[in-house]
Protein backbone atom coordinates (compact mmCIF):
# COMPACT_ATOMS: atom_id res chain seq x y z
CA UNK A 1 0.00 0.00 0.00
CA UNK A 2 1.44 3.47 -1.09
CA UNK A 3 1.64 5.78 2.04
CA UNK A 4 0.36 9.39 1.66
CA UNK A 5 3.45 10.92 2.72
CA UNK A 6 5.28 9.08 0.21
CA UNK A 7 2.65 10.49 -2.89
CA UNK A 8 3.68 13.72 -1.25
CA UNK A 9 7.23 13.55 -1.47
CA UNK A 10 7.08 12.39 -4.82
CA UNK A 11 5.43 14.91 -5.97
CA UNK A 12 7.37 17.93 -4.52
CA UNK A 13 10.12 15.80 -6.08
CA UNK A 14 9.06 15.69 -9.33
CA UNK A 15 7.23 19.23 -9.12
CA UNK A 16 9.89 21.34 -7.01
CA UNK A 17 8.44 24.68 -5.82
CA UNK A 18 10.28 27.04 -7.54
CA UNK A 19 9.21 26.04 -10.90
CA UNK A 20 5.85 27.01 -11.57
CA UNK A 21 3.37 26.50 -14.04
CA UNK A 22 6.03 23.67 -15.97
CA UNK A 23 5.74 22.66 -19.86
CA UNK A 24 2.29 20.75 -19.95
CA UNK A 25 3.43 17.62 -22.74
CA UNK A 26 6.63 16.59 -20.53
CA UNK A 27 4.45 17.00 -16.85
CA UNK A 28 1.87 15.33 -18.86
CA UNK A 29 4.49 12.25 -19.59
CA UNK A 30 5.74 12.36 -16.17
CA UNK A 31 2.26 12.09 -14.78
CA UNK A 32 1.47 9.20 -16.72
CA UNK A 33 4.79 7.59 -15.88
CA UNK A 34 4.58 7.92 -11.78
CA UNK A 35 1.07 6.26 -12.14
CA UNK A 36 -0.94 8.99 -11.03
CA UNK A 37 -3.86 8.57 -13.55
CA UNK A 38 -4.43 5.20 -11.97
CA UNK A 39 -4.61 6.56 -8.61
CA UNK A 40 -8.62 5.70 -8.08
CA UNK A 41 -8.43 3.21 -10.78
CA UNK A 42 -9.55 -0.21 -8.97
CA UNK A 43 -6.97 -2.69 -8.26
CA UNK A 44 -9.58 -5.57 -10.49
CA UNK A 45 -9.11 -2.84 -13.15
CA UNK A 46 -5.37 -2.73 -13.16
CA UNK A 47 -5.45 -0.06 -11.09
CA UNK A 48 -3.57 1.27 -7.81
CA UNK A 49 -7.36 1.41 -5.94
CA UNK A 50 -6.50 4.46 -3.58
CA UNK A 51 -8.93 6.39 -1.95
CA UNK A 52 -9.81 9.94 -2.54
CA UNK A 53 -7.81 11.27 0.01
CA UNK A 54 -4.75 10.23 -1.92
CA UNK A 55 -5.84 12.14 -5.08
CA UNK A 56 -6.44 15.24 -3.09
CA UNK A 57 -2.96 15.44 -1.82
CA UNK A 58 -1.90 15.15 -5.36
CA UNK A 59 -4.22 17.63 -6.69
CA UNK A 60 -2.84 19.94 -3.49
CA UNK A 61 0.89 19.65 -4.65
CA UNK A 62 0.02 20.19 -8.31
CA UNK A 63 -1.78 23.31 -7.49
CA UNK A 64 1.19 24.33 -5.39
CA UNK A 65 3.02 24.66 -8.84
CA UNK A 66 0.11 26.23 -10.70
CA UNK A 67 0.43 23.20 -12.99
CA UNK A 68 -0.55 23.10 -16.54
CA UNK A 69 -1.13 19.46 -16.97
CA UNK A 70 -4.72 18.78 -16.91
CA UNK A 71 -4.71 16.60 -14.26
CA UNK A 72 -7.65 16.92 -12.80
CA UNK A 73 -10.23 16.86 -16.15
CA UNK A 74 -8.11 13.38 -16.69
CA UNK A 75 -8.65 11.60 -13.54
CA UNK A 76 -12.65 12.74 -13.99
CA UNK A 77 -13.05 11.87 -17.41
CA UNK A 78 -11.35 7.99 -15.93
CA UNK A 79 -13.77 8.29 -12.88
CA UNK A 80 -16.71 8.83 -15.43
CA UNK A 81 -15.82 5.49 -17.44
CA UNK A 82 -15.11 3.78 -13.73
CA UNK A 83 -18.75 4.33 -13.06
CA UNK A 84 -20.21 3.38 -15.80
CA UNK A 85 -22.43 0.60 -16.32
CA UNK A 86 -23.06 1.11 -20.13
CA UNK A 87 -19.92 1.64 -22.28
CA UNK A 88 -19.25 -1.59 -24.68
CA UNK A 89 -15.46 -1.74 -24.15
CA UNK A 90 -14.66 -0.54 -20.79
CA UNK A 91 -12.04 -2.14 -19.65
CA UNK A 92 -10.31 -1.36 -23.16
CA UNK A 93 -10.53 2.25 -22.52
CA UNK A 94 -9.57 1.91 -18.85
CA UNK A 95 -6.54 0.71 -19.81
CA UNK A 96 -5.88 3.02 -22.51
CA UNK A 97 -6.81 5.70 -20.42
CA UNK A 98 -4.75 4.60 -17.24
CA UNK A 99 -1.94 4.54 -19.81
CA UNK A 100 -2.06 8.05 -20.85
CA UNK A 101 -4.40 8.71 -23.77
CA UNK A 102 -7.17 11.75 -22.83
CA UNK A 103 -10.27 12.03 -22.06
CA UNK A 104 -11.57 14.91 -20.11
CA UNK A 105 -14.22 15.57 -18.51
CA UNK A 106 -15.59 18.57 -19.67
CA UNK A 107 -15.87 21.51 -16.67
CA UNK A 108 -18.42 24.07 -17.76
CA UNK A 109 -21.97 23.81 -18.73
CA UNK A 110 -23.04 21.94 -21.58
CA UNK A 111 -25.98 23.50 -24.10
CA UNK A 112 -27.43 20.89 -26.42
CA UNK A 113 -30.16 19.93 -28.01
CA UNK A 114 -31.04 16.40 -29.28
CA UNK A 115 -33.09 16.70 -32.69
CA UNK A 116 -36.27 14.12 -33.98
CA UNK A 117 -33.37 12.26 -35.62
CA UNK A 118 -31.66 11.64 -32.61
CA UNK A 119 -28.24 13.96 -33.63
CA UNK A 120 -27.53 16.82 -31.35
CA UNK A 121 -26.42 20.10 -31.75
CA UNK A 122 -24.66 22.90 -29.20
CA UNK A 123 -21.95 23.70 -27.70
CA UNK A 124 -20.22 21.71 -24.36
CA UNK A 125 -17.94 24.40 -22.88
CA UNK A 126 -14.72 23.69 -20.43
CA UNK A 127 -12.65 21.00 -22.28
CA UNK A 128 -9.28 21.63 -20.65
CA UNK A 129 -6.45 20.69 -23.17
CA UNK A 130 -8.80 20.09 -25.72
CA UNK A 131 -5.71 19.47 -29.06
CA UNK A 132 -4.26 16.88 -26.50
CA UNK A 133 -7.88 14.93 -26.14
CA UNK A 134 -8.84 12.03 -28.03
CA UNK A 135 -12.65 12.21 -26.69
CA UNK A 136 -14.59 13.87 -24.72
CA UNK A 137 -16.77 13.29 -21.30
CA UNK A 138 -20.29 14.81 -21.93
CA UNK A 139 -23.43 15.43 -21.04
CA UNK A 140 -26.01 14.81 -23.66
CA UNK A 141 -29.73 14.70 -23.26
CA UNK A 142 -29.75 11.20 -23.74
CA UNK A 143 -27.03 10.41 -20.88
CA UNK A 144 -23.30 10.71 -20.58
CA UNK A 145 -21.26 10.12 -23.61
CA UNK A 146 -17.50 9.44 -24.79
CA UNK A 147 -17.40 11.65 -27.75
CA UNK A 148 -14.50 11.40 -30.41
CA UNK A 149 -12.55 14.42 -30.90
CA UNK A 150 -12.32 13.50 -34.70
CA UNK A 151 -15.89 12.20 -35.21
CA UNK A 152 -18.16 13.90 -37.55
CA UNK A 153 -20.05 16.88 -36.64
CA UNK A 154 -18.00 17.23 -34.05
CA UNK A 155 -15.35 20.49 -33.64
CA UNK A 156 -13.26 22.06 -30.91
CA UNK A 157 -12.60 25.75 -30.37
CA UNK A 158 -10.26 27.58 -28.05
CA UNK A 159 -11.73 30.13 -26.36
CA UNK A 160 -8.92 32.25 -25.43
CA UNK A 161 -9.00 32.82 -21.28
CA UNK A 162 -7.05 35.05 -18.83
CA UNK A 163 -4.96 32.20 -17.37
CA UNK A 164 -2.11 31.25 -19.52
CA UNK A 165 -1.03 28.08 -17.40
CA UNK A 166 -4.54 26.49 -19.46
CA UNK A 167 -5.79 26.01 -22.90
CA UNK A 168 -9.57 25.65 -22.85
CA UNK A 169 -11.97 24.59 -26.07
CA UNK A 170 -15.54 24.14 -26.27
CA UNK A 171 -16.42 20.84 -27.85
CA UNK A 172 -18.63 22.12 -30.26
CA UNK A 173 -21.28 19.59 -32.01
CA UNK A 174 -23.32 19.99 -34.95
CA UNK A 175 -25.15 17.16 -35.80
CA UNK A 176 -23.25 14.95 -33.88
CA UNK A 177 -25.13 11.01 -34.02
CA UNK A 178 -23.99 9.42 -30.61
CA UNK A 179 -22.45 6.77 -30.92
CA UNK A 180 -24.43 3.71 -28.85
CA UNK A 181 -21.36 1.79 -27.40
CA UNK A 182 -19.84 4.97 -26.11
CA UNK A 183 -22.81 5.71 -23.91
CA UNK A 184 -21.55 6.14 -20.87
CA UNK A 185 -25.10 5.71 -19.03
CA UNK A 186 -28.56 6.36 -20.06
CA UNK A 187 -30.81 9.42 -19.61
CA UNK A 188 -31.65 8.07 -16.59
CA UNK A 189 -28.31 7.05 -15.52
CA UNK A 190 -26.99 10.73 -15.73
CA UNK A 191 -28.21 11.54 -12.58
CA UNK A 192 -26.44 8.92 -10.56
CA UNK A 193 -23.05 9.44 -12.78
CA UNK A 194 -23.21 13.39 -12.19
CA UNK A 195 -23.99 12.85 -8.40
CA UNK A 196 -20.73 10.64 -8.31
CA UNK A 197 -18.53 12.90 -10.50
CA UNK A 198 -19.26 15.91 -8.54
CA UNK A 199 -17.70 15.48 -5.51
CA UNK A 200 -14.78 14.04 -7.16
CA UNK A 201 -14.23 17.37 -9.29
CA UNK A 202 -15.48 19.73 -6.20
CA UNK A 203 -12.05 17.73 -3.69
CA UNK A 204 -9.59 18.18 -6.78
CA UNK A 205 -10.71 22.02 -7.48
CA UNK A 206 -10.56 22.75 -3.57
CA UNK A 207 -7.23 20.82 -3.02
CA UNK A 208 -5.75 22.96 -6.28
CA UNK A 209 -7.50 26.31 -5.06
CA UNK A 210 -5.38 25.33 -1.26
CA UNK A 211 -2.09 24.12 -3.09
CA UNK A 212 -2.18 27.62 -4.52
CA UNK A 213 -2.92 29.40 -2.11
CA UNK A 214 -0.51 28.26 0.49
CA UNK A 215 2.41 28.72 -2.48
CA UNK A 216 1.17 32.54 -2.66
CA UNK A 217 1.53 32.75 1.03
CA UNK A 218 4.83 31.02 1.45
CA UNK A 219 6.03 33.56 -1.65
CA UNK A 220 4.54 36.48 0.07
CA UNK A 221 6.18 36.02 3.25
CA UNK A 222 9.47 35.34 1.93
CA UNK A 223 9.22 38.98 -0.28
CA UNK A 224 8.24 40.68 3.08
CA UNK A 225 11.29 39.20 5.09
CA UNK A 226 13.49 40.76 1.87
CA UNK A 227 11.97 44.25 1.17
CA UNK A 228 12.77 46.97 3.15
CA UNK A 229 11.11 50.12 4.31
CA UNK A 230 12.50 52.47 6.33
CA UNK A 231 15.49 50.42 6.64
CA UNK A 232 13.62 47.30 7.78
CA UNK A 233 12.33 44.15 6.28
CA UNK A 234 8.40 45.31 6.13
CA UNK A 235 7.58 42.02 7.69
CA UNK A 236 8.37 43.28 10.76
CA UNK A 237 5.59 46.19 10.52
CA UNK A 238 2.42 44.90 12.56
CA UNK A 239 -0.12 45.86 10.50
CA UNK A 240 1.20 43.83 7.70
CA UNK A 241 1.80 41.09 10.15
CA UNK A 242 -1.91 40.83 10.64
CA UNK A 243 -2.71 41.02 6.78
CA UNK A 244 -0.47 37.57 6.43
CA UNK A 245 -1.88 36.38 9.44
CA UNK A 246 -4.99 36.59 8.01
CA UNK A 247 -4.33 34.92 4.97
CA UNK A 248 -2.73 31.45 6.84
CA UNK A 249 -5.79 31.62 8.99
CA UNK A 250 -7.93 31.33 6.31
CA UNK A 251 -6.01 28.96 4.39
CA UNK A 252 -5.78 26.33 7.36
CA UNK A 253 -9.53 26.56 8.12
CA UNK A 254 -10.27 25.68 4.64
CA UNK A 255 -7.73 22.72 4.67
CA UNK A 256 -9.35 21.73 7.77
CA UNK A 257 -12.41 21.45 6.26
CA UNK A 258 -10.60 19.68 3.22
CA UNK A 259 -9.42 16.82 4.62
CA UNK A 260 -11.86 16.07 6.69
CA UNK A 261 -14.42 16.39 3.93
CA UNK A 262 -11.74 14.14 1.55
CA UNK A 263 -11.41 11.99 4.77
CA UNK A 264 -15.32 11.32 5.57
CA UNK A 265 -16.48 8.52 2.89
CA UNK A 266 -20.24 9.65 4.43
CA UNK A 267 -19.84 13.41 3.21
CA UNK A 268 -22.38 14.32 2.12
CA UNK A 269 -22.38 16.17 -2.02
CA UNK A 270 -23.07 19.25 -0.58
CA UNK A 271 -20.92 19.02 1.95
CA UNK A 272 -18.15 18.52 -0.64
CA UNK A 273 -19.53 21.39 -2.65
CA UNK A 274 -18.65 23.49 0.29
CA UNK A 275 -14.95 22.47 0.69
CA UNK A 276 -14.71 23.74 -2.56
CA UNK A 277 -16.82 27.34 -2.53
CA UNK A 278 -14.52 27.81 0.98
CA UNK A 279 -11.38 27.19 -1.05
CA UNK A 280 -11.76 29.16 -4.15
CA UNK A 281 -13.11 31.91 -2.07
CA UNK A 282 -10.23 32.23 -0.01
CA UNK A 283 -7.47 31.68 -3.23
CA UNK A 284 -8.81 34.69 -4.62
CA UNK A 285 -8.76 36.44 -1.05
CA UNK A 286 -5.21 35.09 -0.67
CA UNK A 287 -3.95 36.32 -3.89
CA UNK A 288 -5.32 39.72 -3.94
CA UNK A 289 -3.48 40.03 -0.74
CA UNK A 290 -0.50 38.86 -2.50
CA UNK A 291 -0.92 41.46 -4.81
CA UNK A 292 -0.83 43.81 -2.44
CA UNK A 293 1.98 43.02 -0.50
CA UNK A 294 4.12 42.60 -2.94
CA UNK A 295 3.79 46.49 -3.73
CA UNK A 296 4.78 47.90 -6.79
CA UNK A 297 6.06 44.50 -8.32
CA UNK A 298 2.61 43.05 -8.07
CA UNK A 299 1.02 44.70 -10.65
CA UNK A 300 3.86 43.50 -13.17
CA UNK A 301 3.43 40.65 -15.39
CA UNK A 302 7.47 40.05 -14.79
CA UNK A 303 6.11 38.90 -10.84
CA UNK A 304 4.42 35.36 -10.98
CA UNK A 305 1.87 37.01 -8.94
CA UNK A 306 -0.56 37.03 -11.45
CA UNK A 307 -0.17 33.79 -12.73
CA UNK A 308 -2.20 33.06 -8.93
CA UNK A 309 -4.53 35.16 -9.37
CA UNK A 310 -5.96 34.24 -12.56
CA UNK A 311 -5.81 30.50 -11.43
CA UNK A 312 -8.11 31.73 -8.50
CA UNK A 313 -10.21 33.84 -11.01
CA UNK A 314 -10.76 30.66 -13.00
CA UNK A 315 -11.47 28.40 -10.55
CA UNK A 316 -13.84 29.96 -8.87
CA UNK A 317 -16.08 29.54 -11.88
CA UNK A 318 -15.11 25.77 -12.47
CA UNK A 319 -18.00 22.99 -11.73
CA UNK A 320 -20.27 25.42 -10.24
CA UNK A 321 -19.80 28.96 -9.23
CA UNK A 322 -19.27 30.26 -6.08
CA UNK A 323 -22.75 32.17 -5.65
CA UNK A 324 -24.48 29.11 -6.62
CA UNK A 325 -22.56 26.66 -4.12
CA UNK A 326 -22.92 29.32 -1.42
CA UNK A 327 -26.58 28.93 -2.23
CA UNK A 328 -26.72 25.09 -2.51
CA UNK A 329 -24.96 24.76 0.50
CA UNK A 330 -26.99 27.45 2.46
CA UNK A 331 -30.48 25.81 1.55
CA UNK A 332 -29.37 23.04 2.88
CA UNK A 333 -28.50 24.14 5.93
CA UNK A 334 -31.07 26.19 6.56
CA UNK A 335 -33.65 23.02 5.80
CA UNK A 336 -31.27 20.90 8.14
CA UNK A 337 -31.77 23.78 10.96
CA UNK A 338 -35.86 23.72 9.92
Amino acid sequence: MIELNELTSAAQKAFPADNLSPARDTSWELVAEMGWLMIRLPEDDGGLGLNREASTAIHYEMGRVLATTPLIPAQLGLQAVIESQTLADRADWLERLSAGEYAPLHMLPAKVDIAADGTVSGTIGGVFDGDMAVAVVAKLPTGYALIPTDADGVELVERPIWDLSRRMFDLVLTGYKPDPALMLSDADGATAMHDALGPEAHLALAADCLGGASAALDMTVEYMKMRKQFERPIAMFQVLKHRAADMKTKIVVAEALLWSRARDEQATRTQIAGAKALASDVFQFVTEEMIQLHGGIGLTEEHPCHLFMKRAMLNLQLCGSLDSLNETVGREALATMA
